[in-house]
């Protein structure tokens, strides 16, 4: 098998989470690798600590470089560390430009060791900000990145410290000059927004000629070279730079060292010539592939670290959560299906044989059920829930009706949401009471903290068997058992909580174009008839009672629910 070592983190199309790969610089095509289990390989981490072996990931076809977003190897977790006047000829350059007010002599008589922040790092072909309203004075450094291997502490200037090289990157040193002479030391010059791009690809030094200890560096400007120079030039060598760094600080697997820029930046022209927007800088090293990065003009970007991506098959909503979605059938007319407390889309699947022709049925998983997830701030309601369902519905397009069809608490998010969108076709399964009696709002809050004390085990059976009839089907209780345990307990608890906080919920004047029914079943003991026909009554529709069924009726009577459904949004 050839050396699959041009390691590169791109942005896997179908989602965009981080993804290892080989590029192939001659022919700009990436293999996806994976760990020897399959698992594909989401960070350098495990390769840089030596604790997997890359392999070519399982059926997974070679990927054109021009298909994915291209990631800096080294996810922004850490800062990089960095080294100012390192080449003699630039030491000097910088001592002539006025800009330097670090020291009274060009050349340093030990390493000048400055930080650039995690949130300035993007990958190639990123956009580097143009710094309206911070800075006129933007300079590019083209430098050569050293990534570190194993931890390294007290490490002693000699040809050990190679041991704790990992490999090389390709970095640029975007700098506001102004920012760096004005405020003494580097920091903030260095730091700006999208101000330290690095990459395309990070490779071992046991892949590089000479353990990569000869590698050069050209940087263009518009096609211009600008700088030329190699790592034997370095006024402090690389071993040099490991041990006066790790005298008194550890250095750990996947830290960056930025080595330094050679002369030849805009500063050192006369006049300078700073960068502009259109402007695209080039930093290219043999076997290191060519970092390139465009100018643009436009407010400060989000550090890189802020865009989360969304996982394998989940879709990102306009409200910025990410959920699971299916749809199935075609046509410009949606239903949408509204699952309640502890279900997932799945509980609709024993529907599929009866769903209407000729429209789009939409099934999704609310906030931390099934497999969407939610955050630890994210305050879950029945509101944020009806948000999210105009979100799903906006995703799902379509020009025709919308109908919703809901179960459970998922009724009192439909009714929500139709408070202000139109709504063609209502149907109800098992609503409960609106608003939630304060007894079992109070019952809610309990069950929300005994699933996170002790898992969704806790309840699990306990629903399944409380929630069915009593002739229900052993299939029918088991599937209810098992969608409850597929929901995470956080996402179950935050759905208790929203439940109970429907103490407060009124009913809402709707208005529905066609028909709208309420469905019970008649050993339902969480709604009970007198329940879903109280409610029905107030917004006006009728009531469908199921003999034998208890509150899961879609587990417990697909059949009849189907009857139902045809009936409700069957000619929508």
């Amino acid at each position: 098998m050839a050396d699959l070592t041009n390691y590169i983190t791109y942005a896997a199309p179908s989602s965009g989470a981080p993804r290892i790969g080989h590029l192939d610089l001659a022919t700009s095509q990436i293999t996806p690798l994976s760990h020897a289990s399959g698992t594909p390989l989401t960070s350098l981490t495990p390769l840089i600590t030596a604790t997997t072996t890359a392999v070519p990931t399982p059926f997974c076809s070679p990927l054109p470089l021009s298909s994915v977003r291209i990631l800096p190897p080294a996810l922004p977790a850490r800062d990089v560390l960095a080294v100012g006047k390192n080449y003699t000829a630039h030491a000097a350059e910088f001592a002539n430009s006025g800009f330097d007010s670090s020291d009274k002599t060009a050349q340093p008589s030990h390493p000048v060791i400055f930080t650039k922040r995690a949130t300035s790092i993007v990958g190639c072909n990123d956009a580097i900000w143009a710094g309206e309203g911070w800075t006129q004075s933007l300079d590019y450094e083209g430098e050569i990145g050293v990534i570190i291997g194993r931890a390294a502490c007290g490490v002693p200037e000699s040809d050990e410290a190679w041991a704790y090289v990992w490999g090389f990157t390709i970095i640029n040193d975007v700098t506001a000059r102004a920012q760096q002479r004005d405020h003494k030391q580097f920091f903030l010059g260095k730091s700006g927004a999208s101000h330290c791009p690095m990459g395309p690809i990070a490779v071992p030094a046991s892949s590089l000629p000479n353990g990569g200890r000869d590698l050069s560096l050209e940087t263009r400007v518009n096609g211009e070279v600008r700088q030329s120079a190699s790592l034997a030039e370095l006024i402090f060598s690389i071993p040099r730079l490991i041990a006066e760094i790790s005298q008194g600080q550890t250095l750990l697997p996947g830290d960056v060292i930025a080595t330094g820029t050679p002369v030849g930046v805009g500063i050192g022209k006369s006049p300078p010539v700073y960068l502009q927007p259109g402007d695209v800088v080039e930093v290219a090293v043999d076997g290191l592939g060519v970092l390139r990065n465009e100018v643009v003009a436009g407010p400060m970007p989000k550090p890189l670290e802020m865009e989360v991506p969304t996982a394998p098959g989940l879709t990102m909503l306009s409200t910025g959560k990410s959920t699971y979605i299916e749809q199935h059938g075609k046509g410009a007319d949606l239903v949408v299906f509204v699952h309640g407390l502890g279900g997932t889309a799945g509980v609709w699947h024993p529907l599929l044989a009866s769903l209407p022709r000729g429209v789009r049925s939409v099934f999704y998983d609310l906030e931390g059920h099934g497999q969407a997830p939610t955050a630890a701030e994210s305050v879950v309601s029945i509101s944020s829930y009806a948000a999210d369902l105009a979100a799903v519905v906006e995703h799902a397009g379509g020009s025709g009706k919308v109908s919703v069809v809901a179960h459970s608490m998922g009724c009192m998010v439909a009714l929500e949401y139709a408070k202000t969108h139109d709504v063609h076709g209502l149907m109800l399964l098992g609503p409960p009471a609106c608003p939630l009696p304060a007894a079992a709002g109070e019952g809610a809050r309990k069950r929300a903290a005994d699933v996170r004390e002790q898992g969704m085990g806790a309840v699990a059976g306990a629903v399944a068997n409380a929630a069915t009839a009593a002739g229900a089907s052993a299939l029918a209780k088991g599937a209810v058992r098992a969608m409850l345990l597929a929901n995470s307990a956080e996402g179950y608890a935050k759905g208790c909580t929203a439940l109970a906080g429907a103490t407060a919920m009124s009913v809402p004047e709707v208005k529905v174009g066609g028909r709208c029914v309420c469905v019970a079943g008649d050993e339902d003991k969480v709604a009970s008839v007198p329940v879903v026909q109280a409610l029905a009554d107030r917004i006006g529709g009728s009531v469908e009672v199921l003999p034998g069924v208890g509150h899961w009726m879609v587990q417990e009577a697909p059949e009849e629910v189907g009857r139902v459904l045809q009936s409700v949004v069957g000619n929508s």
